[in-house]
């Protein structure tokens, strides 16, 4: 009996230590998990495909967690709330900043974390709940989408009905205009002929004047000496001629200035004389005109007889 209450009493406590170690390696386990990890929210205002639980969490392209969670906003169905696990070692900062990109061209989606200035204050010292929110920015997938909806928005405004029916119209107008150059193709070739042949008689007219211009040009040059000759024998004789009446002034000044005080002098009273004898010559004229009988017998002439 004593053997077997021995074994009782071994057993029981072997049972108890490994029960306690057990809870030990729980609580160790749950320490640890608590103070190497940090939970936190980031809230997109986008669609998140190709996002999925267990995706990655890089922090400027290193690894520093993964999604633990998506759900949607409860109070924003447009909203979608990604709970993420990081290393509680990283700096995650009030100015840090959360968006959506792709490791490769055909590579899963990821959350890349960006930002965080040495000097601004950690994230949970400002949200002290248990997972803290970080902001987030568009992300490049986003402006994408966004620009695209522009274009197409844009598109469907330059397509309206009515640019429509305007762009028709005008497309129907350039072919009426198309088809009436066709129908006058004829005239426009004799217009153009026309317009060839004008320039050709323009090209021989411009020919001929300026073989004009170069013979004009050539006989003035050969001409000028002769016309300059003569133009120094034409001053020469006017300077001599010049030289001459000078002379003929100098010689004959004494008759001149005899003229000038005598013959000036008598030639106002010899102007006045000749007044009065153009005065008499006109009342002969008149008289001869009026009545010329009798002042040529200086009696009035005879009277006819009139019979009664």
């Amino acid at each position: 009996m004593e053997n077997k209450a021995n074994y009782v009493l071994i057993g029981a406590f072997t049972l108890v230590v490994g029960i306690a170690l057990l809870l030990f390696g729980l609580w160790a386990a749950k320490y640890s998990s608590d103070r190497t990890w940090q939970d936190y929210r980031v809230v997109f205002r986008e669609a998140v495909t190709g996002l999925t639980v267990g995706s990655p969490v890089q922090y400027n392209g290193i690894a520093v967690g993964s999604i633990t969670e998506l759900t949607l906003a409860p109070n924003d169905p447009r909203q979608v709330v990604a709970r993420v696990r990081l290393n509680s070692t990283t700096p995650i900062k009030t100015d840090t900043r959360a968006k959506l990109a792709i490791t490769s061209l055909t590579g899963p989606a990821i959350i890349q974390l960006s930002g965080g200035t040495p000097e601004a204050t950690p994230l949970t010292e400002v949200d002290k709940s248990d997972a803290p929110i970080i902001q987030t920015s568009p992300s490049a997938l986003q402006n994408i989408a966004d620009t695209a909806n522009r274009i197409v928005e844009r598109m469907d405004q330059v397509l309206s009905d009515a640019n429509v029916a305007s762009i028709s119209a005008t497309l129907k107008n350039l072919e009426t205009i198309s088809g009436t150059i066709a129908d006058r193709d004829q005239g426009m070739q004799s217009l153009i002929a026309s317009a060839r042949d004008a320039a050709r008689n323009l090209d021989a007219t411009l020919s001929t004047t300026n073989g004009t211009i170069k013979r004009l040009d050539q006989n003035l040059v050969q001409q000028l000496p002769q016309i300059l000759d003569k133009l120094d024998t034409t001053l020469a004789k006017l300077d001599s001629a010049a030289g001459n009446a000078d002379s003929i002034l100098g010689e004959n000044r004494a008759a001149i200035n005899s003229f000038a005080n005598d013959g000036l002098g008598q030639l106002g009273p010899t102007l006045t004389e000749l007044r009065g004898l153009i005065r008499d010559l006109r009342q002969v004229s008149d008289r001869l005109e009026n009545n010329p009988a009798r002042y040529l017998l200086g009696r009035d002439a005879p009277k006819e007889f009139d019979p009664k």
